[in-house]
């Protein structure tokens, strides 16, 4: 009995460590891979462990700060205080449709609900949401027909 508790305890703590599946890491207009936009740096911390780097600096809104992890994730503090925007250039990151980095602008129109795409100073995008300041969006950046980036983050200006 004692043998079997403890194979049944290795083996919840063996599936615990396995990661969760990459099908809904994007929430659309929520976060990407744990961090929420609105979340404290505590509680990105909690959610994805210590950045790989950090960045401050300022910019033409204020002062901010940058974590970095690895896969591709950057999470933004736009003025310091709670997460404004998280971008991935990774793999791994997909929302609930499997769409994520590497997905064609097609796949985007079909599984993305309330998307719009257009070419705008060169760069093609296809968004959720109309781009007004306060607003979320999630936006999907495109090169030679494929997803490059997505971000989902506050419309600050």
């Amino acid at each position: 009995m004692k043998r079997l508790l403890g194979l049944s305890t290795a083996l919840i703590a063996a599936w615990a460590l396995v990661p969760a599946s990459a099908s809904a890491l994007i929430q659309l207009d929520r976060g990407i891979a744990g961090a929420r936009l609105g979340n404290t740096k505590k509680q990105v911390r909690a959610a994805l462990g210590t950045p790989k780097t950090v960045r401050n600096g300022t910019n033409e809104f204020g002062a901010f700060t940058v974590f970095r992890y690895a896969g591709g994730i950057r999470v933004t503090f736009q003025g310091q205080q709670t997460v404004t925007a998280v971008q991935t250039t990774g793999l791994g990151d997909r929302t609930a449709r499997g769409v994520g980095v590497r997905s064609t602008e097609s796949a985007v129109k079909n599984r993305v609900p309330g998307v719009s795409c257009e070419t705008f100073e060169g760069t093609r995008i296809c968004q959720r949401g109309e781009g007004l300041p306060g607003q979320r969006i999630t936006a999907f950046f495109l090169k030679n027909g494929r997803v490059t980036r997505v971000i989902v983050g506050f419309v600050i200006d």
